[in-house]
């Protein structure tokens, strides 16, 4: 584990607009830096860098956070993986904690195989382009399936001579141990020796998301060789086949961008795809997909659209893949190419905006798809429809959301000519099976008058997260200022009565947020904003100022969106250059207390509101009349105190 002070000097070290300027076009504006937005399509700028607080903030998606959480979510690091990435940048020397002997030795392999495929890769990469027999066969093979210098390179394609220990003598003499060459895959032992496991073929290299090398794909390109086509690294520590894509790394950036991937079966369809502008792009390696597979995709989005051969093959192998797709809860559509095609040669014969066209025009919905495909078999039999409609009905009983199972029902009803209630009765069977809840339908249900829903704009919210939201703004913006404050006093007068006072204080403002809640034994509901407050209100009494660089350190980026958010907020005017345009903003800092007071006390008055209604509710429950009198009681005390609240807000505003 990374120490604690490596990832302090990390967050010391590293500048928001240094790294974010690698990824991101950055022009000044003010103190800030503003540039078109890395995760949404826009032609206005609407990602805004501070130098200043070392945050950034997208407004087109509402992502936002420090320099690691923007590794995290551009490059799609885990934390640990974007500490080393800004160690890296920064030449920061990486200290770990102390592990045990095991651990030790179970993270120094790991490590080792790591090294041993990345100067693999390297070592293979170089024999294409400097050695005679890469040249003249392994970059001829790749020239003629039209693949740029530029690709090649950018995909580390290589070539492992054909002799039968030529790498493995080359790693040894490099230092590199035979433990964890066999240990790769890359050399096999034997009673004979060490052989090279690619030898004679094409490499390309399989890489993780964060970019580093895991395996290897060897294409034989003799035609006379009694060897399988195509040769995989074997399991190993650092490579399991079921939860790898080829391609993954280089398309990740691509597909959050476009929020949409492509899946297709090999290597050189990827490579072809990519680089005629299909840049969202990735392959199950000719293995069959997996659920593992699958979750990787949807780190980086909910919609797949899967690219097969128009031969029966790839049309079933199409079909098996929908249903665990579908599992994950993701969008699928299908595209299948003209007989003959495949994405590699549909690609390399067609321009970027003819490829594009194709797959927007012939992806269909797997509805659509499986009906097509299934319908031809059955000759118009019965019994054969039948069994048709009841294998899609499978496929939608995968689907975990209920709302999209009850639209492709209704979908394959009106495709199959079968009523909706026979198909959500089969439904329901079907979930059955798998102890999986689901509601029948009667044919008395349908058809139901629709009732149009009021649109999500227009629904009420709920004004708690937003007073929440507004004290934490308070507490991260002006906590540590001075404001002053009308109190209340009640003091009694000569004949005993109660008489309200009006006192000016001057306060810290953390204090007053502090102490009224306290005073009422309020706590926030929200609990990312109940856990933020804790940490806001420890270190301004603790350390007597506010530490935000530590909170938004943690390992845990949603605090750290949060606090951008905030503190970013109030100067989006400056993407689009109000003030030239004589539009002022009205700065809060003139309104503290003000500000302060008005939502302390909106938000009691919002916690009375709930209260008096759950009494209420409570009240009908019971149907006690001696219970119904304490109750009314005590709503008619929480309605005395939300008057009063409602007369402080008046002098307030």
């Amino acid at each position: 584990m990374i120490t604690r002070s490596t990832i302090d000097q990390v967050y010391e070290t590293a500048r928001v607009e240094e790294v974010i300027g690698d990824f991101v076009t950055l022009k000044k504006s003010g103190s800030n830096f503003k540039g078109l937005s890395p995760f949404s399509q826009e032609r206005t700028p609407s990602f805004m860098v501070s130098p200043v607080k070392q945050i950034w903030k997208d407004f087109s998606s509402g992502k936002g956070g420090n320099v690691v959480a923007f590794l995290m979510e551009h490059e799609h690091f885990s934390y640990p993986e974007a500490i080393r990435f800004l160690a890296k940048r920064y030449n920061i020397e990486i200290e770990e904690t102390e592990q045990t002997d095991e651990e030790k030795e179970k993270a120094n392999a790991k490590e080792s195989l790591y090294l041993v495929n990345q100067f693999a890769q390297e070592s293979f990469e170089k024999d294409l382009w400097e050695l005679s027999e890469g040249m003249a066969i392994g970059l001829s093979y790749f020239k003629e399936r039209g693949f740029t210098d530029e690709i090649i390179r950018f995909f580390g394609l290589g070539y492992a001579a054909e002799q039968k220990d030529f790498f493995y003598s080359k790693a040894l003499k490099a230092g590199y141990s035979e433990e964890y060459l066999v240990a790769t895959g890359l050399v096999i032992k034997s009673d004979y020796g060490g052989v090279d496991r690619f030898r004679g073929r094409v490499i390309f290299p399989i890489r993780s998301m964060g970019g580093r090398v895991q395996g290897f794909g060897g294409r034989i390109l003799s035609a006379t060789a009694k060897t399988a086509k195509y040769l995989n690294s074997p399991e190993s520590e650092v490579y399991h086949k079921s939860q790898v894509l080829y391609g993954l790394y280089e398309a990740k950036k691509a597909i959050a961008k476009e929020d949409l991937c492509y899946l297709v079966e090999g290597y050189t369809d990827v490579i072809q795809m990519y680089q005629n502008g299909i840049e969202n792009v990735v392959s199950s390696s000719g293995t069959a997909l997996t659920p593992e597979q699958i979750r990787l995709i949807r780190r980086l989005t909910s919609n797949i659209v899967v690219l097969f051969d128009g031969d029966a093959a790839g049309l079933r192998a199409a079909l098996r893949g929908v249903d665990l797709i579908l599992e994950q809860g993701m969008n699928v559509r299908i595209c299948t190419f003209p007989d003959g095609e495949d994405p590699d040669s549909f690609a390399k014969a067609n321009s970027e905006e003819e490829i594009k066209a194709y797959l927007q025009t012939e992806s269909k919905d797997f509805i659509e798809f499986k009906t097509a495909v299934l319908l031809k078999d059955t000759n118009n039999d019965p019994v054969k429809k039948a069994a048709t409609v009841r294998e899609i009905v499978q496929s939608i009983s995968k689907i975990p959301d209920p709302i999209k199972q009850e639209i492709y029902i209704k979908q394959c009803a009106a495709s199959l000519d079968v009523s909706e209630p026979v198909l959500f009765n089969a439904l329901a069977q079907e979930q059955t099976k798998t102890q999986k809840p689901v509601r029948k339908i009667n044919p008395s249900d349908l058809p139901q008058p629709v009732i149009q829903k009021t649109p999500q704009s227009e629904q009420a919210v709920n004004p708690l997260f937003f007073l929440e939201r507004q004290i934490i703004s308070i507490l991260i913006q002006y906590g540590n200022q001075e404001a002053t404050f009308d109190e209340l006093i009640m003091s009694t007068d000569e004949d005993g009565n109660l008489v309200e006072e009006s006192k000016t204080v001057l306060s810290k403002v953390y204090e007053k947020v502090f102490l009224d809640l306290q005073q009422d034994e309020v706590e926030l509901i929200q609990p990312e904003f109940q856990e933020l407050y804790a940490q806001l209100i420890e270190s301004y009494q603790l350390e007597g100022v506010l530490k935000l660089e530590k909170i938004m350190q943690q390992e845990n980026p949603t605090l750290g969106k949060i606090i951008s958010d905030i503190l970013l907020a109030d100067e989006v005017h400056q993407l689009h250059d109000w003030e030239k345009k004589n539009i002022f903003v009205k700065q809060r800092q003139s309104v503290v207390g003000q500000l302060v007071s008005e939502t302390i006390l909106t938000f009691r008055r919002y916690l009375i509101d709930q209260k008096i209604q759950s009494l209420l509710v409570e009240v009908k429950e019971k149907k006690s009349t001696e219970l119904e009198t304490e109750f009314l009681e005590e709503v008619m005390q929480y309605q005395s105190l939300k008057k009063l609240l409602s007369q402080k807000l008046n002098r307030v505003l």
